[in-house]
């Protein structure tokens, strides 16, 4: 199949081509960047909700949950789900995967999994293109789940448009946890499994915590208490949701956090760009070794080498372009 052709599969909404492409992002296929590039100008419409917290708060019965809200609202909603992959196999582990299977018939849902091959943050490299190719799909909502590893799980501010956090009652000292790293990157404070004991208590800390906050803007995240297991407390959630993107809109912070992500994703492509092609450019050349072993042994310095074989290759491709 070409690039075109597939590019049209995917606009048109057919499954089988956008799951081909998401292959391809993965792969890190050269052609996924022609059809990526052909596809931008139809992205930007869907509304990227990022759901990130400890393991075992939950996050998977929510995405679920929360799909089935939108859909009961004719939405329709892509799921990319970061699992961590086998630092052995590189495989993903997808046993969470199970709970999400009520909607693989509904042709309204697009699931997708995605194992992180060793990325940090919380989500895979390629989960920013992946993304983009289901909005160009035509998906009103695509939700993100991210690993849930801990407080490393930032990166999703970079992709989502609202980013909830969820926590659990009777989790011990985690509210600290949560303060030390992810509490800064939350639109909204989900507690979930409000049946267990404790779940009041731990609204009324998140509660505190975020009084204490002087750096707070125009948006308060609200702190919605859940059970996912029953449904409860989900439409009130996806209310506090759809509210987030209104205030987005109205204030103008959508327009800026736009601005904000294009430069911010301009620049890494570069970074990666020019990396993937210095590298390129030094493999299997002898002096590249050599200078290897010299930093090795200490004769000579990876600062001062860096900076030689950059200003080497930068020198050689301007001679190229004369």
């Amino acid at each position: 199949m070409s690039i075109p052709d597939l590019v049209d599969g995917v606009l048109a909404g057919r499954r089988r081509d956008l799951a081909r492409l998401i292959t391809m992002i993965e792969n890190e296929d050269p052609h996924s960047a022609e059809a990526l590039s052909l596809l931008y100008k139809h992205t930007g419409h869907a509304h990227i909700i990022g759901i990130t917290g400890p393991p075992g708060s939950g996050k998977s019965t929510l995405v679920t949950r929360i799909t089935g809200e939108y859909r009961k609202r004719d939405k329709t909603v892509g799921i990319v789900a970061v699992d961590p992959s086998s630092p052995f196999s590189g495989g993903a582990l997808l046993g969470d995967r199970i709970r999400m299977q009520e909607h693989s018939l509904d042709k309204g849902v697009f699931v997708r999994s995605m194992g992180t091959r060793g990325h940090l943050g919380g989500i895979a490299r390629a989960t920013s293109d992946v993304v983009r190719a289901i909005d160009a799909s035509g998906r009103d909502i695509i939700i993100v789940e991210t690993v849930g590893a801990g407080q490393s799980e930032v990166e999703i501010i970079d992709i989502a448009h609202t980013v909830i956090v969820t926590d659990v009652p009777g989790s011990g000292d985690d509210i600290q946890a949560i303060k030390a790293g992810i509490m800064e990157i939350a639109d909204i404070f989900v507690v979930n499994k409000k049946d267990l004991p404790g779940a009041d208590k731990k609204v009324v800390e998140i509660n505190a915590m975020l009084d204490l906050d002087q750096n707070m803007g125009m948006w308060r995240p609200p702190v919605v208490l859940t059970n996912g297991r029953t449904g409860e407390g989900i439409p009130e959630l996806v209310d506090k949701i759809e509210e987030h993107m209104k205030y987005l809109i109205e204030s103008g912070t959508l327009e800026q956090k736009g601005l904000q992500r294009s430069r911010e994703e301009l620049e890494q492509l570069m970074e990666y760009r020019l990396t993937q092609e210095l590298l390129r450019h030094l493999q299997d050349r002898p002096e590249y070794d050599d200078a290897i072993r010299k930093i090795a042994k200490r004769d000579d310095d990876p600062y001062t080498v860096a900076q030689r074989l950059i200003a080497e290759f930068l020198a050689g491709y301007s001679r190229e372009e004369e």
